[in-house]
């Protein structure tokens, strides 16, 4: 009865906290099993970021118990931010055994034994220290490419829309040692790649550590592995971890940095504390420093009270800057949210579509443009593996962040190959390697 199967959604930083609990399980006898078939135990790594993201879960917890009426004794636990936010509708459900937040992984094997004998358990206490930081995850990247670290948990921003600071608790950065431990332990182990995470890396600080130090000693202390980091605050990102990236060839050259709307009326409604004249001015500084630098972002159309001028403002600063690539949604209202508490959910829901359709469509443009200006250029890119489309060719990211595709059936997954861009789609440069 130790077979455990888990589902992870939303971020990556889920994924990272994923890998920490195998490393828990492992430790206390579980083991990790491959397809939901086999398992004895069934848990979902939730997001709530979204109600969407919310009501797939519930789908979910539906299909867990077609197995459970198969197998009686089968433990369905919600793990992560849904946990956090949703505990007692989940085991009042009838349908979850184990609801463990982000801060309660270390409780799992105590809670598997108690619900075994005792019936169902919660815990989602959260934890101004708690960081898992001496736990060695289990890497779920099958190809042993890249690695998550996670740096830092909880946010402090508290940004009117969002519900991370309420799920995920205040604030704590990791101690820097152990995350250089971990990262040289990934490069002995064979990783290429090691991205650092954390929900505002740039506000990153232990002790007299900054962000732009520990970018420095990670890229200093792995000099061969390809250092990348997520997520940047236009408000905390420093010229100093800017100048930090410039100096370092293995640190990749892309920032992604959410600007969420282009009106300084809606910015200062999110309490998203910079202005849209703040945001440009940071992308020239990354454009003055590291002129190849991409940059990616986040948006959120029909925001509270927006107007059509406020919408246009967003569509106006997607030109000037001239993203690479965006993740762009509508707004879904979170309960419990400042803006929740505070305004009305008042921009409809046609409206709301018709914005983002008109962000996505220029978007889609802006990315092909900036493909584009890639064609006949070459890049060195980091094989992930064979492509999607066709097993004749490979796949894998330049330092930029944008997917190559070429034609090989020599390399393998975590060589380096230089290629040369040939033609390009808006979501893929279509290259041949440069021998």
């Amino acid at each position: 009865m130790n077979k455990v199967y888990i589902e992870t959604y939303g971020c990556q930083m889920n994924v990272a906290d994923t890998e920490v609990v195998f490393s828990i399980l492992g430790k206390a006898g579980y083991v990790r099993c491959e397809t939901i078939d086999e398992a004895d135990i069934i848990m979902a790594n939730t997001c709530s970021i979204r109600d969407n993201a919310e009501q797939r879960i519930w789908g979910r917890i539906d299909y867990f118990q077609t197995f459970k009426k198969h197998h009686p004794e089968l433990i369905v636990g919600i793990l992560g931010c849904m946990a956090e936010r949703l505990k007692n509708a989940l085991i009042e459900s009838g349908k979850v055994d184990i609801v463990a937040g982000p801060d309660a992984y270390r409780s799992l094997p105590q809670m598997l034994s108690d619900c075994r004998s005792s019936g169902s358990q919660i815990n989602v206490l959260l934890s101004r220290e708690e960081t898992y930081a001496e736990i060695e995850p289990v890497r779920l990247d099958r190809n042993g490419v890249s690695a998550f670290i996670s740096i830092m948990r909880g946010c402090n921003n508290v940004c009117s829309y969002c519900i991370v600071p309420y799920t995920r608790g205040a604030e704590r950065s990791r101690d820097w040692k152990s995350i250089i431990r971990e990262a040289c332990q990934c490069s002995q182990n064979g990783y290429k790649e090691i991205t650092l995470l954390g929900q505002n890396v740039d506000s990153y600080q232990y002790e007299d550590m900054s962000f732009a130090g520990l970018l420095k000693a990670v890229a200093e202390a792995v000099p061969g592995v390809r250092i990348r980091f997520s997520t940047s605050n236009p408000q905390d990102i420093s010229d100093e971890m800017l100048e930090v990236m410039a100096s370092h060839d293995n640190i990749c050259h892309h920032i992604h940095l959410p600007v969420q709307s282009g009106s300084d009326r809606i910015l200062e409604k999110m309490r998203r504390r910079y202005t849209r004249q703040w945001f440009l001015d940071r992308v020239a500084k990354i454009r003055e420093l590291i002129p190849d630098c991409a940059i990616t972002t986040d948006v959120i159309a029909g925001f509270c009270s927006e107007t059509e001028e406020d919408h246009k403002d967003t569509l106006r600063i997607f030109e000037e800057v001239s993203f690479d690539a965006a993740f762009m949604f509508y707004y879904s209202e979170r309960p419990g949210t400042l803006a929740a508490r505070k305004y009305p959910d008042d921009v409809d829901l046609a409206t709301k579509t018709r914005r983002l359709e008109e962000i996505i469509a220029l978007q889609n443009r802006l990315s092909l443009e900036s493909n584009q200006r890639d064609l006949g250029k070459t890049f060195t890119v980091l094989v992930e593996g064979p492509s999607k489309k066709n097993p004749e060719e490979l796949c894998g990211r330049n330092s930029q962040n944008k997917m190559c595709v070429w034609p090989d059936t020599v390399h393998k997954a975590g060589d380096l190959v230089t290629v040369k861009v040939l033609e390009c789609t808006q979501a893929t440069l279509l290259c041949q390697e440069v021998k």
